[in-house]
């Protein structure tokens, strides 16, 4: 037998932390629960002091998976991007019956692999894709518990695999996070980093939407169309899961943040998590509601929140209004981009 295989099957300390898709080898560390709980990302930010990590070849990795008879159970949180996906992985993992997987670093991989094939040192089949993605959603799917089920928080980009996993057989559930245009415009512009990673990111980002309309964009000229083309990319992405819309739960970000209880116990209840009215409120008043959710040591509210946004909305107005003006623009010319916008109106 494998050597990996008794290990890999019986608990998910051993993590695929990286791929490397030049060697075709998967970084491996151990985690405990406690670590899976207290990690923002599940990326080369968890790496530090103590934390080991092997490298398997991944033809290793997936005949070790086959032989422990893994299944795909995993759901999922897919989202735009600083819209409380983070808070909201971290509130649903307080339930004992989930385990809260917050950005896996090679779904980033897969998701930047299958949009972007030609940058692969060698070209990937088909099957060497499915391969690789049912290969590690298996592994992501383990649990510590028998009864304890799997939830991914995707990073945002990588949405871009959404509609490709929810038609899966496993056919897993998603929770779909966005916000209005406005307040993405609003959120991105108030931030000290984001608007850099905003732009970090715009060549993706511009040409996953370029893909999804079928034809090329005008050059940008503006930091607000640049904030507008980012939600609309992602947007877009996440409307192309529509199919699969019976298994997708949309949430709007600020609708949650004015009423939180009823649309957590929403969000247990599609995942099949049942909280009673008692365990959403001792979850709703610990420390995840009053601090920054990728980075606990610091304070965050909703009302911080919103002066943040206020603020943003007096010192970038201009660009806002470019930014809208632009998606208005995209949204008459192709129905992709105007179907995202109605599904953020009408969810």
């Amino acid at each position: 037998m494998n050597p990996l295989t008794e290990p890999l099957a019986n608990s998910p300390e051993l993590f695929p932390h990286g791929l490397d898709a030049r060697t075709d080898s998967v970084s491996l560390i151990r985690l405990t629960e406690a670590d899976y709980a207290k990690a923002s990302f599940l990326d080369g930010r968890i790496l530090g002091p103590g934390v080991m990590s092997r490298a398997a070849a991944f033809p290793e990795i997936a005949r070790a998976v086959e032989e422990g008879g893994l299944a795909e159970r995993a759901d999922f949180i897919f989202h735009i991007g600083h819209v409380g996906s983070t808070l909201l992985g971290r509130l649903l993992g307080r339930h004992p019956a989930l385990l809260s997987l917050r950005e896996p670093d090679i779904l980033r991989t897969l998701a930047r692999i299958r949009a972007e094939p030609e940058a692969l040192p060698r070209p990937w089949s088909a099957d060497d894709f499915e391969t690789h993605l049912a290969t590690f959603l298996k592994l992501w799917s383990r649990s510590f518990r028998p009864k304890q089920r799997v939830l991914i928080k995707a990073t945002s980009f990588a949405s871009e695999l959404a509609a490709e996993i929810l038609r899966r057989p496993s056919q897993p559930k998603a929770i779909f996070m966005f916000v209005s245009p406005e307040n993405y415009l609003a959120t991105i512009l108030g931030a000290e980093h984001s608007p850099k990673e905003a732009q970090m990111l715009a060549d993706f980002r511009g040409k996953r939407l370029q893909n999804r309309i079928g034809s090329a964009l005008h050059p940008i000229t503006s930091i607000g169309a640049l904030v507008a083309m980012s939600w609309a990319s992602e947007m877009c992405a996440l409307a192309a899961a529509r199919d699969s819309s019976d298994r997708i739960l949309w949430l709007d970000f600020d609708r949650f943040l004015a009423d939180p209880a009823p649309s957590l116990s929403t969000c247990f209840d599609h995942l099949g998590a049942s909280a009673s009215a008692e365990q959403i409120a001792q979850i709703l008043s610990g420390p995840d509601m009053r601090t920054y959710s990728k980075a606990q040591e610091h304070g965050y509210d909703a009302k911080l929140r919103s002066d943040v946004l206020n603020q943003a909305r007096q010192m970038f107005g201009e660009e806002i209004r470019r930014g809208l003006d632009w998606l208005a623009e995209m949204a008459a010319k192709h129905p992709v981009v105007r179907a995202a916008i109605n599904m953020g109106q009408t969810s």
